[in-house]
């Protein structure tokens, strides 16, 4: 049966994704760490998975994850090699199984600067066949483990390749996952996890105040703050609020749509963005954020409607235009009426 609460989640941590590009926001990543949240959703999906399909677990989630890059790439592409911004080389393969950030050039290379997630989220994948056996036998050193490279990497100022850096810095909310879906969060108690969660959120309350990066207070810019204050959210979050969601179409949609919804969001807030500042609109202030923010659903609903149904596939459901639309119900034809009995008489 499906957690209508961890869809809800996914719904808020999507929408708050879309809306924190569109206005650039800082207090959003405070108020809701949303990378480090699906990061832990997908992990505690992937332990279930896991736990029922065994490692073909990793070959199901790839199977869902990369048909709907392939479509964004593909247009990607045919632009970059069409506009002359790039040519063909190796680099570009990376698109199709992105073990690697893989090359965009021109305009894409900011439409496609969000893409990262997959090439976390695809490492993270592939290394929970050995991660969950390892957290079932040495729970709390293999969640430290992340952040304790992450400190090392921050306190040194060393220098790691970009996947290094992203599983140092989001996979304690992945090792996170795993603990919610084996029912760790539970088995501590709302009060333990409160108390955990608070000797996390003050180091990093402090470390942010003490350490402001280049937007201020953005958690994306500091790497250790931002993965300690996740762990103190995802904690209370999955561990310590249990309610009861009730399925609506909407939550449905979204959660269908997510991945769609994530590719396609930068571009299209790229785009919208720039057509309005050649046209001498305002693109801040409440005004600019406001006329952006109705175009740029209005464009993110007909893309999803679009292309989303590349979800449904690779999902192995039936392509829908609109997911979240109830199934029709099969009406049986009324039974025959039943012969007359004849008489005996």
């Amino acid at each position: 049966m499906r957690n209508r609460y961890l869809d809800m989640l996914r719904a808020v941590a999507t929408v708050r994704v879309v809306v924190y590009h569109l206005t650039g926001w800082t207090a959003l990543t405070v108020v809701l760490p949303a990378m480090s949240v699906m990061f832990a959703l997908a992990g505690s999906l992937m332990a279930a998975s896991l736990d029922r399909f065994g490692v073909w677990a990793v070959e199901r989630r790839i199977r869902r994850l990369l048909p709907s890059l392939w479509v964004i790439a593909l247009i990607a592409i045919a632009t970059m090699l069409a506009t002359g911004t790039s040519s063909v080389n190796p680099m570009l393969l990376l698109w199709g199984f992105p073990l690697d950030t893989p090359e965009a050039t021109g305009w894409w290379m900011q439409g496609l600067s969000h893409t990262w997630y997959l090439r976390d989220f695809l490492w993270m994948v592939l290394l929970s066949p050995l991660a969950l056996p390892l957290y079932r036998r040495f729970p709390v050193a293999t969640v430290l483990t992340p952040f304790l490279a992450l400190l090392a990497i921050t306190l040194t100022g060393v220098t790691v390749p970009p996947v290094a850096h992203g599983l140092a810095l989001y996979g304690g909310a992945w090792l996170l996952g795993f603990a919610h879906h084996d029912g760790h969060l539970e088995r501590l108690g709302r009060k333990r996890l409160l108390a955990i969660a608070a000797g996390l959120a003050v180091p990093a309350a402090a470390w942010v105040l003490t350490h402001p990066g280049p937007r201020g207070y953005d958690l994306n810019d500091i790497p250790l703050g931002n993965a300690l204050w996740s762990a103190a959210f995802i904690l209370v979050a999955l561990g310590c609020v249990r309610p009861v969601v009730r399925g609506h179409r909407v939550l449905t949609l979204l959660n269908a749509r997510a991945l769609t919804i994530y590719l396609w969001h930068v571009p299209v807030i790229v785009a919208v963005t720039q057509w309005g500042e050649r046209h001498g609109l305002p693109v801040q202030g409440w005004v600019g954020i406001g006329w952006r923010t109705a175009v740029v659903f209005l464009l993110l609903g007909v893309v999803t409607a679009a292309v989303g149904w590349v979800e449904d596939l690779a999902a192995g459901r039936r392509a829908t235009l609109l997911a979240g639309r109830p199934a029709p119900v099969p009406v049986s034809p009324a039974p025959a009426a039943p012969e007359p009995v004849p008489s005996l008489r």
